[in-house]
């Protein structure tokens, strides 16, 4: 089954650019496109989209307040896509359910990697926003660190970069068994259930 995309960007080269992208590619089937945010909630009333593609500066009503009401009505997961790496925007998409942020400088097979993640429950956000937003997110909105080793800690912030079990143990050169029983650990020192909570606690501080 391809993977139902809205595609929502004030850019005319932008939203056709995507639209060929994808729509040559049999894994995914573009739904609409929308020349802003409220545009965007209207189609995705009207369709049933998997992942909605979202720009953060648009007219009439921006991407992260449509963000929010797509959540809220469960209308679908939302990658933000932009030109934009403030990372206060990241910190409300996130707080506002998007599942990803990418920044708008990757290859089309990169952008289809993303959406297949965001897709499949796994939250991805861009190397290059995370390494600017640092440990800025973790100190201003009350994330606690004490509870964890320094091991805990780097998984923690692997798993807020939406890597997978296999990527995180290749990554630290530990086996994905011993990854899992980390997590497991993690999980119940933070008293959270799965790791989408954990990465929103790590980046945003919310629970």
């Amino acid at each position: 089954m391809p993977i139902n995309v809205i595609i929502a960007d004030d850019s005319d080269f932008v939203r056709e650019g995507m639209s060929i992208i994808l729509g040559v590619d049999s894994d995914f089937n573009v739904l609409g496109c929308a020349q802003n945010g409220s545009e965007c909630v209207t189609l995705a009333r009207q369709s049933k989209a998997d992942v909605i593609l979202m720009d953060i500066q648009m007219p009439v009503m921006d991407g992260i307040e449509a963000t929010k009401i797509i959540t809220d009505e469960a209308l679908g997961k939302v990658l933000i896509l932009t030109t934009f790496d403030d990372y206060e925007l990241v910190r409300k998409a996130i707080r506002f359910g998007a599942k990803g942020y990418l920044i708008k400088n990757h290859t089309p097979d990169k952008l289809k990697q993303t959406i297949k993640s965001v897709h499949n429950g796994i939250n991805v956000l861009d190397d290059s926003v995370f390494e600017k937003m640092g440990d800025t997110l973790v100190q201003n909105e009350g994330f606690d660190p004490s509870p964890f080793s320094e091991r805990e800690l780097e998984i923690i912030s692997k798993v807020s970069e939406g890597l997978s079990n296999k990527e995180i143990a290749s990554k630290l050169f530990l086996s994905e068994g011993t990854v899992k029983n980390y997590i497991s650990n993690i999980l119940e020192k933070a008293q959270l259930e799965h790791r989408t909570q954990l990465a929103v606690y790590y980046l945003t501080g919310k629970r």
